[in-house]
């Protein structure tokens, strides 16, 4: 059975306010009287709620998180980012994981709310269709500050942490121009993605720039999973005029790209140079030695807590809109080079 205050108010011989006031170190209580309930408490092996604490407090000290895949590397190390500055500054978090679908997003807004937490850190799926009234109802008065962290919130505004996938989709392809690659293919992710279409228009500039013709027999898109990245490599090396290098786009793909080169004896980059966005440590790890633009993912997350908490301690007003876009750094690890 729980123990409850008023079991402790009762054994103390004390009213359950002045317990209360014992617990939140809120008003003043006889130090002969704290000492009493404190004996109390321990002797009992009471432990407060936390709901509880935060009805009388108004406050939880507990700060939400909404992922899109709570599986992948990338938000693995965002939330390991958080969590650093999150624990310097006493403060809980409660995760939630979308599945990057609209409607379950909805409903981790809807349950963080219920939970009376301080903040948001969200990280909007990337599907630019799926887009309801109720959904930018719901993030627009939900009451508290929101950051958002690589992504946008289509006809709203809120402060954030962005990469620009552009300048990385621009880096990554650029490399292999620069190594000698002119057939160069791209295995993007789901076509209504905002992130999709930037990285696409990064690959598209630096072959404009390059006068390199872009082919639409070079251009594919799957699903940023591993199992439609494998799917379209092996189409790739059936092609009778294939490219001499592919430009993977998330860190996920790589995978299936590299397991379809392994199955055909394909040598990296001998046979087919590679380059992908975003590190995935087990590639390195099995020294692979895969070439790759990298966003400084614990990084963003610690930039995103501390910009949360800056808004609840309104060190800037908490309607101003801040953004800070990072550039993620191109790492060459051979994967990329042009072997004739």
């Amino acid at each position: 059975m729980a123990i409850t205050i008023k079991d402790i108010a009762k054994k103390a011989q004390v009213s359950r306010t002045t317990v209360s006031r014992v617990l939140n170190d809120s008003g003043y209580v006889k130090e002969e009287t704290r000492k009493k309930v404190m004996d109390v408490i321990k002797e009992l092996n009471y432990t407060p709620s936390a709901i509880a604490r935060s009805l009388s407090t108004s406050k939880t000290n507990t700060i939400g998180i909404i992922v899109p895949e709570i599986n992948n590397p990338f938000f693995g190390e965002i939330i390991k980012g958080i969590s650093q500055i999150a624990d310097e500054n006493n403060l809980n978090i409660i995760l939630c994981n979308t599945d990057d679908k609209r409607d379950k997003e909805l409903k981790a807004l809807k349950l963080l709310k219920e939970q009376r937490i301080e903040g948001i850190i969200i990280t909007p799926t990337y599907a630019e269709d799926h887009f309801s009234s109720e959904y930018l109802n719901t993030l627009e008065h939900i009451g508290i500050p929101i950051i958002l962290l690589d992504g946008y919130v289509k006809y709203s505004e809120f402060s954030g942490i962005f990469i620009d996938h552009i300048k990385g989709a621009y880096d990554a392809t650029r490399a292999l121009i620069n190594a000698g690659h002119k057939k160069i293919a791209i295995i993007n992710g789901k076509q209504n993605y905002t992130i999709t279409k930037d990285r696409f228009k990064g690959y598209v500039k630096a072959l404009n720039e390059n006068n390199i013709i872009i082919e639409d027999k070079y251009v594919f898109y799957g699903d940023f999973d591993y199992e439609s990245s494998y799917e379209i490599t092996k189409k790739i090396l059936s092609m009778e005029d294939r490219p001499s290098a592919i430009f993977v786009t998330s860190n996920m793909m790589i995978l299936g790209t590299i397991k379809a080169l392994y199955e055909q004896n394909i040598n990296i980059p001998k046979d087919m140079a590679i380059i992908g966005f975003d590190k995935l440590d087990l590639v390195n790890i099995l020294g692979m030695n895969i070439s790759s633009v990298n966003g400084p993912t614990i990084e963003m997350g610690k930039a995103g807590m501390k910009m949360l908490i800056d808004k609840l301690n309104n060190v800037s007003q908490n309607d101003e809109i801040k953004r800070r876009i990072i550039v993620p750094e191109l790492v060459l690890k051979g994967s990329e080079k042009f072997i004739p």
